[in-house]
């Protein structure tokens, strides 16, 4: 769980266990009817590698994206927060997460969490300002 305090910054070494994570999810991905595999791969606050890839269905509206998967592998490996993410696409370059899977970001993340952006690392609330959250409902 988060401590609260701020994290040490990431080494590149650490952006590029990610990037490789995600990449090798990325090749477990289910895409056969867009055909645009995604991986995804995140550290948790106490040092564990999560990672998800895309699962699509034929019903489209009921896809999983890879942010989906991999916050499934964070409650099925002990749970925790996120520190860091990082997302690829078909050809192993950085993808954006969408708006639905932001907010599923935002709700399992430590307090410094950073992704990996097309636009270089960003803060949750960099990608995501002005979010709703657990502790709105709290209000």
């Amino acid at each position: 769980m988060s401590t609260g305090t701020p994290s040490s910054p990431l080494s590149e070494a650490d952006w590029e266990r990610l990037r490789t994570a995600a990449t090798e999810a990325m090749a477990h991905a289910y895409a056969p009817y867009s055909q645009y595999p995604v991986g995804a791969a995140a550290l948790t606050e106490d040092g564990r590698l999560v990672s998800g890839c895309n699962v699509e269905n034929a019903a489209y509206g009921v896809v999983l994206c890879a942010e989906c998967t991999l916050i499934g592998e964070l409650h099925m490996t002990g749970g925790g927060r996120l520190r860091a993410f990082y997302c690829v696409d078909g050809q192993g370059s950085i993808l954006m997460p969408c708006g639905r899977c932001r907010q599923l970001l935002h709700e399992h993340r430590g307090p410094d969490l950073e992704l990996m952006t097309t636009s270089g690392i960003r803060t949750m609330d960099q990608v995501l300002p002005d979010a709703f959250g657990p502790e709105d409902l709290l209000r």
